[in-house]
């Protein structure tokens, strides 16, 4: 069993309400973060605080838009008005609407900018505000999300969540050249399919369940604690070396190359 491996750490994560973001925050404070718990839905925020409390730790919510500059900008003063500093940020909170985000002849503009406000300039915006406290600390860890879907094509698009995710890969490796002299180090992970809830409603159909499942090496969807673990370990000080990597994390999905 590992000791504490973020003793001393604060990290800010958006979409910790539920999901992948609420998995990451709880194993983070596990390990000894305290976190800032950023999420647009203010209940599933103290739902995950509250959540972490009992097990012992120390988080605070953060309420706010990632698509909204001065939103974010606020988050992030927040949580260093409360804890004093930042080292590490997980910018993972995104959205699939695959009624609304299909082929670009069928997706409405309206809809695509939303997803890359959410996807795309959430990340953005946590990094302008995020980056300068992390460099006030002496260095940290920026760890993002990617998608298997920006490593693939496929049969039923969702382009606009695609691209977000395709611009995310060149942003990472661009923050870990920039920043690495200032012990800032920058990598993303590429989930498959993860059982949240914002795929529940494709994974409730049968069918599509088993094609998700037959199409994975692992034979199975993952769950939320197994991305937590990957970036819990680019997170730590265990990945000390490791900056503009991408780790996909498919249960061999990506490794089949069909």
């Amino acid at each position: 069993m590992f000791g504490p491996r973020l003793q001393g750490k604060v990290a800010f994560i958006t979409g910790a309400g539920m999901g992948q973001g609420s998995a990451a925050a709880r194993l983070f404070a596990a390990h000894g973060a305290r976190i800032a718990v950023a999420d647009l839905d203010s209940q599933a925020a103290r739902a995950t605080v509250e959540a972490i409390a009992d097990a012992g730790g120390e988080a605070m919510a953060v309420q706010g838009d990632v698509g909204i500059e001065a939103d974010v900008r606020r988050m992030v003063g927040e949580a260093v008005e409360r804890f004093g500093a930042l080292h590490i940020l997980y910018p993972q909170a995104g959205v699939l609407w695959k009624d609304r985000d299909r082929s670009v002849i069928e997706t409405d503009e309206t809809w695509w900018d939303r997803v890359m406000a959410i996807n795309l300039k959430g990340v953005y915006f946590t990094c302008k505000y995020g980056i300068p406290h992390l460099i006030a600390a002496g260095g940290g860890s920026i760890v993002v999300v990617g998608s298997v879907s920006a490593l693939r094509g496929f049969t039923l698009p969702q382009d606009a969540y695609t691209a977000s995710k395709g611009a995310l890969i060149s942003l990472t490796k661009s923050l870990a050249v920039q920043f690495a002299r200032q012990g800032i180090r920058a990598n993303i992970i590429h989930p498959g399919i993860v059982e949240t809830p914002m795929q529940a409603p494709y994974l409730a159909d049968p069918a599509k369940r088993a094609a998700f499942e037959g199409s994975t090496p692992l034979g199975r969807l993952a769950r939320p604690e197994e991305i937590a673990q990957v970036a819990l370990f680019l997170a730590s000080d265990e990945a000390s070396y490791v900056t503009g990597a991408e780790i996909p994390v498919d249960g061999g999905y990506t490794a089949t190359g069909g």
